[in-house]
């Protein structure tokens, strides 16, 4: 059974929600330890003082903040446990967004909550108020001795927080496109592409192709047999192209591809799909991309 890593309440006005934090997501990478490579023994990290030459114990470490060149800060753990953070055991919820005011850019890491059985009812009120009203609780949260700004979302049945960044932990924002000229007749190609490409996210549909190349890679040493190396597509050459020709030629592979699928929609708002005449899908498809 998964660990909760904080227990605390939700506040918002004078409810009081008492509520346990789980991780919601973990990673699936492949990992390695470092070998030294002639007699494979593991590579051990020492905690060791250049000054004294010798290893630490953990105890004789402590945390220092560099301010100058060579130069600390030193805090002791009892005086990291003493700040006074209010969100040290509380989620106080300070105000409610809607969800596409907030950029993506800003989210991190995703939580679960989970309610006390004292909090269930409350609890569920307020997943209920926020999943009809499609609004995002605003709040903050302390988390090993880091207070972080967090969104709680409806998911489905589940409660979610979100631990944002805040906006000064956002760099400037780097490749912002200029006055670029693009004629009317590129943008409709370009966009009767996107809208024959369109389809519901699937997250199931989509694999970690280079995870499942490792892991057959290390299953075939295992088991001592022939490794084999799958075929690589063959990366484009840099050079100018003429984009019309680049967007028609897509929209062609694309209409092939659907005109061999039997499920694809019958019809699109934008009439790329199917045509308003009734003269049939691949006939529409043509005329609009054309």
């Amino acid at each position: 059974m998964a660990r909760a890593i904080w227990r605390g309440a939700i506040t918002f006005g004078m409810v009081h929600i008492p509520v346990r934090l789980y991780t919601a997501t973990e990673s699936k990478d492949v990992s390695f330890r470092q070998l030294h490579r002639d007699d494979h023994s593991r590579v051990r990290y020492l905690r060791w003082c250049p000054v004294d030459e010798r290893e630490l114990a953990p105890e004789e470490i402590v945390r220092g903040y560099e301010y100058a060149k060579d130069s600390y800060v030193v805090l002791e753990e009892k005086e990291f446990e003493g700040l006074p953070v209010a969100s040290k055991h509380t989620i106080t919820l300070s105000a409610f967004v809607e969800a596409a005011e907030i950029d993506p850019i800003y989210y991190e890491k995703s939580y679960y909550l989970e309610a006390d059985e004292t909090g269930e009812k409350p609890f569920a009120l307020l997943l209920r108020a926020l999943r009809e009203r499609g609004l995002t609780g605003i709040a903050k949260i302390a988390i090993r001795n880091r207070e972080q700004l967090c969104a709680l979302r409806a998911s489905g049945d589940a409660l979610v927080l979100e631990t944002l960044l805040h906006a000064d932990e956002i760099r400037p924002v780097v490749g912002e496109v200029g006055d670029v000229d693009v004629s009317d007749p590129e943008l409709q190609m370009a966009l009767s592409l996107i809208e024959m490409m369109r389809e519901p996210f699937d997250p199931a549909s989509y694999t970690d192709d280079y995870r499942e190349a490792l892991t057959a890679l290390i299953t075939a040493k295992l088991e001592g047999g022939e490794v084999v190396t799958g075929e690589v597509a063959p990366q484009p050459a840099t050079q100018v192209v003429d984009l019309m020709a680049a967007l028609r030629a897509s929209v062609d592979a694309a209409l092939a591809r659907q005109d061999g699928d039997e499920s694809s929609p019958a019809e699109d708002a934008s009439g790329l799909v199917a045509s308003s005449n009734g003269r049939g899908r691949s006939a529409g498809r043509r005329e609009a991309a054309g």
